[in-house]
């Protein structure tokens, strides 16, 4: 039987297709008006050695202005891609690998055409309709053409370039949305300590809390944060790790909570022995059975001392729900009629702590008829230190990577720049992004393992947080280099972005770095702020870990580019229009992972 559409090549080997500027050894077929009702191809390894043509459809048709001027997005592109081929799942997948991006951007992997379409034959109409794919934040389409590993596509490389560095601000902040769901109040019982109590799964629970305040912030969610600290010590502490937490407020009133605890507690004489400052005993077996042990409550909660410091917490957190005042910062203020219905509280703490939370949750319950139904949490592994007691406590964690970011400076400039005031904002930011990428670079909900030698704060180490602040330096000290020539004369000013000819951008790294790094960035931010609000059970997962991943790749990239091509050149005209080029896509690099930091709460270095 004669087949009626593409069928995909046999024997892949994803490193062996046509790299785009290399001479092809057989000419693409590109389409015409002539209708090509079937194309067969070649199914076997034989076949493919005897000579195999490569098929590509070309689009090269001029966008409608308003799409033009729409922010080209990876969600955007994937989801029509996705749409052309068709009822089904998703399919294509977006590279991210130097060596696959040589030769093409997406890739329908072989295997799931196979399972959609049957015998790896994919019909004509859909290689058309992918082939001239365009929408609102549809990347602009060159070709897409049969390969061995599946159907590969390929952008318009110097239309994404222009597109994206003549918007930079678009991609390096997200898009606020318009709905942006509940308010949410996140609740971090590890702050009611002291900080030298703090023990480094609680200090990671903080961080969290506050990574993901700052995310759900920028995507227009009204937040408030609970508990208001109180301690001088803790808040000290928080300025030093730069996280963003309410001060001291007055304490919420408790009594409507006492009267309905005191009608609830067990009675006198079935109260026994209580400890000092117990007021008495709540059962909440029923309440566990009535929420169900399906949701994640630990079946052996049964009993609860109420005492005033739980009532205190319970107020504070009534409070937050009931009245959330205007937030300043965004011009949001909760709806006149909002109530607890329309928020959502998250309880980010540390898995020593989630017991002792869920018997608070269910004692708001069982105390509070207007206690909101959404109560998640957001449970924080633990964390292991390698050849260290596990009674070090977070402030004596921080003086460590300090002591330690002062010893490497000193081994580098020769000289102890730790009295020196020029020094010290610089030397506590490195300890505090040391501090930060090793508690968020992993999952939450995931076991940390912290490794506590001199090594793991090494800018030469490509995982460390000095190391992307090193490239962060790097940035900084480029474009400087490239002011000071400027003013000297040496190089013309930077003119106006729209006359910058970004074809001449055709190093792979370059490529790497926008559609890796500043494409992709706004789609990353909203993944990070993304809470399962409406989702059944009483655990909640974030994706805390992705912006320190994220910042890491991007500097690894940077660094690699940076390493091996050399941006400012020789003052010599015919150089300056690569160079511009260069430059905005450096830009854009830098606002991205300026952004990047500002989520972590770290400012930017121009000095390391």
């Amino acid at each position: 039987m004669e087949p009626t559409g593409l069928m995909l090549p046999g024997g892949f080997n994803p490193d062996r297709d046509p790299v785009p500027g290399e001479a092809s050894t057989t000419p693409p077929i590109v389409w015409g008006p002539r209708d090509h009702s079937q194309i067969p191809f070649p199914a076997n390894r034989s076949s493919r050695k005897s000579g195999l043509l490569t098929f590509c459809f070309r689009f090269r048709s001029r966008l409608p202005v308003a799409m033009a001027t729409s922010r080209l997005g990876v969600g955007e592109t994937l989801g029509a891609l996705n749409a052309a081929l068709g009822p089904g799942g998703p399919v294509w997948l977006k590279e991210t690998r130097a060596r696959h991006l040589r030769a093409r951007d997406f890739l329908a992997p072989r295997r799931a055409l196979q399972a959609r379409f049957g015998d790896g034959q994919v019909p004509e109409r859909v290689v058309h309709a992918v082939a001239g794919l365009q929408g609102p934040g549809v990347a602009p389409v060159l070709r897409c053409a049969p390969t061995p590993a599946g159907l590969a596509l390929q952008l318009q490389r110097s239309a994404v370039f222009e597109r994206v560095l003549g918007a930079v601000a678009a991609y390096a902040a997200p898009a606020v949305s318009a709905s942006p769901g509940p308010r949410v109040i996140l609740h971090c019982p590890a702050l009611r300590g002291a900080p030298c109590a703090l023990r480094l799964s609680q200090l990671r629970a903080v961080l969290v809390a506050d990574h993901l305040s700052r995310a759900l912030h920028t995507h227009g969610v009204s937040v408030r944060l609970v508990p208001a600290v109180r301690d001088p010590h803790m808040l000290t502490f928080l300025q030093q790790l730069r996280v963003d937490w309410s001060a001291a407020s007055e304490r919420a009133a408790t009594e409507a909570l006492r009267s309905s605890a005191f009608a609830k507690l067990t009675p006198a004489n079935d109260r026994g022995a209580l400890p000092l400052g117990v007021l008495g005993r709540v059962c909440l077996k029923e309440l566990v059975e009535e929420r169900g042990r399906t949701a994640g409550y630990d079946p052996n909660l049964d009993n609860c001392l109420v005492t005033e410091d739980l009532l205190s917490v319970l107020a504070e957190l009534q409070e937050a729900v009931q009245h959330s005042p205007e937030d300043s910062s965004l011009g949001l203020a909760a709806a006149p009629d909002a109530h607890a219905d329309s928020c959502m509280v998250v309880h980010v703490v540390s898995c020593e702590e989630e017991f002792q939370q869920q018997k608070l949750d269910l004692l708001w319950w069982k105390l509070d008829d207007q206690a909101p139904l959404r109560q998640k949490h957001l449970v924080c592994g633990p964390v292991k230190v390698a050849g260290a007691p596990d009674t070090l406590t977070a402030p004596e964690y921080y003086e460590l990577r300090h002591a330690q970011v002062c010893k490497a400076s000193a081994l580098k400039h020769g000289r102890d720049l730790a009295q020196d005031p020029a020094w010290t904002e610089t030397f506590g930011v490195l300890a505090v992004a040391s501090i930060k990428f090793e508690m968020l670079s992993t999952a939450p909900q995931s076991q940390l393992l912290l490794a506590l030698a001199d090594s793991s704060i090494s800018t030469k180490g490509t995982k460390s947080g000095t190391f992307v602040m090193y490239n962060c330096a790097r940035l900084a000290t480029l474009f400087e280099g490239y002011k000071r020539n400027m003013e000297q004369g040496l190089y013309p000013i930077f003119p106006a972005v729209s006359s910058l000819d970004f074809s001449l951008l055709q190093d792979e790294g370059e490529w790497l770095l926008l559609f890796n790094s500043v494409l992709p960035f706004p789609d990353l931010l909203s993944q990070t702020a993304a809470l399962a609000c409406t989702a059944p059970g009483l655990h909640i997962t974030a994706r805390t870990e992705m912006v320190c991943k994220f910042l890491v790749q991007l500097s690894m990239d940077f660094s690699s580019y940076y390493n091996r091509v050399h941006i400012l050149g020789e003052p010599r005209p015919h150089l300056f229009d690569q160079m511009f080029a260069r430059l905005q896509l450096l830009r854009a690099v830098r606002k991205v992972l300026h952004t990047g930091l500002a989520m972590l709460g770290l400012p930017p270095l121009s000095h390391i």
